[in-house]
């Protein structure tokens, strides 16, 4: 896979406020907050990615969700970029459409102050 280019049929996942995402419901697409968008894009991860993801950017952070989203809603506005020790992430230069999100689930912050995340994404 190289930049610019995606999988068919793959998922992947951004964590954002719930009260972010309940306020974009009636738009029919989610536009993230502006400090979520600085970069010019929105910043998604793969299954593989996000807990590292999520305890690097959000540790600590209540009231945030896990919206996971078919990437084969999203169309040429998804790009796979060099990132984090050239790994190619996803991102999204524009909004999700909300009928690319397949699940929304919460992100509720444990004692060591990161995230629990549903069994798909725990290790072993």
């Amino acid at each position: 896979m190289n930049e610019e280019s995606s999988p068919t049929s793959l998922n992947v996942y951004h964590i954002c406020r719930r009260t972010d995402w309940e306020s974009c419901i009636e738009d029919c697409e989610y536009q993230p907050p502006k400090i979520d968008r600085a970069d010019g894009f929105l910043h998604l991860s793969t299954a593989l990615q996000i807990v590292e993801s999520a305890a690097r950017h959000r540790a600590g952070q209540s009231g945030l969700i896990l919206l996971e989203i078919d990437t084969s809603n999203l169309g040429a506005e998804l790009r796979w970029e060099a990132s984090r020790n050239g790994e190619l992430f996803p991102h999204l230069y524009g909004p999700i459409p909300l009928g690319a999100v397949t699940a929304v689930d919460d992100l509720p912050v444990g004692a060591d102050g990161l995230h629990k995340f549903p069994k798909i994404f725990r290790q072993t």
